[in-house]
């Protein structure tokens, strides 16, 4: 069986590469508008994978720009109302379907208040997309599977050229472009060992940190909607307290261990080749801070392939639906 996640996943290099050949005008107009007028505050607004996609945005904000981030709870304004100081803030939105009113709604009242912002959105004509200041296509094209995968891959590529326009860094704009190519190549990345392994698994710990910790993130979603496997995710430095005592000996765990991170206890070890121990290769980028957008590549084939040699659909999981509207 050859489900739509998986080609949709495939396809995620082609649909960058047109990401990257378009808007750079557009995002380097962003940039230079926040150089200029910084903003007092920045909060980012998002659910599920595009929540995801906003840590990895956060963090490449925070380290490379020094700017404090935080994910807005959207319940504060959606259902409490609270009177939050919007003036001169950043609020910078991601969503594939830019349908869903709880992300739309702090926009506007962040518009309405005197903020930058920013939508990162793949359909473009969505209400998101209209109440933003500054509309920035996806270009992922439609998915139709409903797990998120190639939209998930290009929200990651749209925050590391938000962050790289802002701060203006050549050589990281430049690594950019070689992201197609590296997809392609982790898209052929053999993690049939994680498929063997975790074929018949109830549960999964899934663990990454820093810049890694997104990944964590994702998986574990992934784990979740399309194989039906109780999934959590945690930072490498917070195993200690606490979550250690689920482990046992038959107990899986996958470990994202990028570039520049401490590594530890594993059952399943993913990282770079150069590794010896790890039993998953994990790609690597042009640099460590795209990383995380090579790697989620691999997981996603592997991710597929896990549903399906488990008798499930991951195109139809259970419960859920491709646009999620909440308040």
């Amino acid at each position: 069986m050859t489900s739509l996640m998986l080609k949709e996943a495939r396809s995620a290099g082609s649909h960058v590469a047109e990401q990257l050949a378009r808007d750079q005008a557009r995002y380097a107009e962003l940039g230079r508008w926040l150089r200029t007028a910084p903003p007092s505050g920045i909060v980012t607004v998002a659910r599920g994978s595009s929540d995801h996609a906003a840590n990895y945005c956060a963090y490449l904000t925070m380290v490379r720009l020094g700017h404090i981030v935080a994910s807005l709870p959207m319940s504060l304004l959606t259902l409490n109302k609270a009177p939050l100081i919007a003036r001169d803030a950043l609020a910078i939105a991601i969503s594939q379907s830019g349908q869903s009113p709880d992300v739309i709604e702090p926009i506007r009242y962040f518009r309405d208040g005197g903020a930058t912002t920013v939508a990162l959105v793949n359909d473009a004509e969505s209400p998101l997309a209209q109440t933003a200041e500054w509309t920035l296509p996806l270009h992922a094209g439609a998915e139709l599977s409903v797990a998120a995968t190639k939209s998930f891959i290009a929200s990651l590529v749209a925050g590391a050229l938000f962050a790289g326009h802002w701060q203006d860094d050549a050589g990281f704009l430049h690594a950019l472009e070689s992201l197609p190519e590296s997809l392609q190549r982790a898209a052929d990345s053999d993690w049939s060992k994680a498929v063997e392994i975790l074929a018949p698994a109830r549960n999964i710990m899934v663990v990454g940190r820093g810049i890694g910790f997104p990944l964590a993130l994702e998986a574990a979603l992934k784990f979740k909607e399309t194989s039906a496997i109780q999934a959590e995710a945690f930072s490498g430095a917070e195993i200690k307290h606490g979550p250690m005592a689920l482990i046992h000996e038959d107990y899986p765990l996958l470990m994202f261990a990028t570039r520049g991170r401490q590594r530890g206890a594993k059952v399943l070890l993913a990282a770079p080749a150069d590794i010896a121990e790890r039993d998953l290769t994990l790609p690597t980028a042009v640099t460590p801070d795209l990383d995380p957008i090579v790697a989620i590549q691999a997981f996603y084939v592997m991710a597929a392939q896990l549903s399906v040699a488990r008798g499930m659909d991951p195109d139809k999981p259970r419960h859920l639906s491709k646009v999620t509207k909440t308040s």
